[in-house]
């Protein structure tokens, strides 16, 4: 048992790290070949802040762990939207936009209820695999081609990069992302394995370890980017970051898990997928009222995740 907490600790770390590291090599490498910054956020960060998220649910779909695979991407957009989004509310109000209060978030209650939707009925197979990936794509061809400013908005897919400081690229850049790379993958494998373990030893299901304890420890970059934020005083990036991170973990890991592996799902997703659905939805009706998110709105949040996983663990 020792052994399976110290491995779930380590699994921690090295997504943690990983995912820093694939974050900053890989920007660095894209802006010394000139790639823009649109195109690095849409597509080499996004992957690396969500490396974790997908590194663990598809490791957990090819070990036959469908509900560690399937809980892990709806506890993360429930930590994403209660805990990390409520706490840095309660630090400071996030001003919000029209853009994520008419585009963004609206897309995002779409598609969390057509996962919802998809698993009532047990169809989480390639072909909804595809049309999510396909929702994605969609997604950001519109965003690249109407407007460059609108990465702005989709940023928890596209975490702030800071600007190039001039350091000439070399081979520890490139060191770095492979070692990154490695990480994510040695990490995944160690939560899967330590969490059912540990799961099976307290008697705890798969699904309510993958809604809490795998879910929190996958959404440690989205947590570390969005208090370096809130730090530095760049709160009007958060909501956007948070709303696009669910958005990506929905259409791109778990879009691309089923079109891998098909998942089985259980009765036990269905609630978490319910509370999810109505999370948003109150996130869209905070980002509308006074045009922030209060400090009220987001002590709400936190309870409301809290709750959930008491819920969960006393279930």
């Amino acid at each position: 048992m020792l052994s399976n907490v110290l491995f779930f600790v380590l699994s921690i770390f090295l997504l943690w790290f990983g995912a820093d590291w694939i974050v900053e090599s890989a920007s660095k490498i894209a802006k010394k070949y000139k790639v823009s910054d649109l195109v690095i956020g849409l597509t080499i960060v996004a992957f690396g802040t969500s490396a974790p998220e997908f590194l663990v649910t598809a490791t957990a779909a090819f070990k036959g762990l469908s509900d560690i695979s399937l809980s892990n991407v709806v506890g993360s957009n429930i930590f994403n939207l209660g805990f990390i989004l409520g706490l840095m509310a309660l630090i400071k109000p996030l001003p919000t936009n029209r853009s994520l209060a008419l585009r963004d978030a609206p897309l995002l209650l779409a598609t969390t209820a057509l996962i919802l939707g998809l698993a009532y009925f047990d169809m989480l197979d390639r072909s909804a695999g595809i049309m999510l990936l396909c929702i994605l794509g969609g997604y950001i061809g519109y965003l690249m081609v109407h407007s460059k400013r609108a990465a702005g908005a989709m940023a928890g897919i596209v975490p702030e990069v800071e600007d190039d400081d001039g350091t000439e690229l070399s081979g520890k850049d490139w060191l770095k992302l492979l070692v990154g790379f490695v990480g994510i993958a040695l990490g995944g494998e160690f939560m899967v394995d330590s969490a059912s373990e540990i799961a099976r030893h307290f008697g705890v299901s798969n699904w309510v370890i993958g809604m809490t304890i795998v879910a929190a420890g996958t959404s440690l970059p989205e947590l570390v980017t969005c208090l370096a934020a809130s730090l530095k005083g760049r709160n009007e990036m958060l909501l956007g970051n948070l709303i696009g991170s669910d958005f990506f973990n929905f259409a791109g890991v778990l879009g691309l898990t089923c079109l891998m592996r098909p998942l089985e799902v259980s009765p036990d997703a269905l609630p978490g997928l319910t509370v999810l659905v109505g999370m948003v939805g109150l996130v869209l009706v905070f980002i509308r009222t006074g045009w922030k998110v209060s400090r009220l709105e987001g002590a709400i949040l936190v309870l409301l995740s809290i709750g959930r996983w008491v819920f969960d663990f006393m279930g």
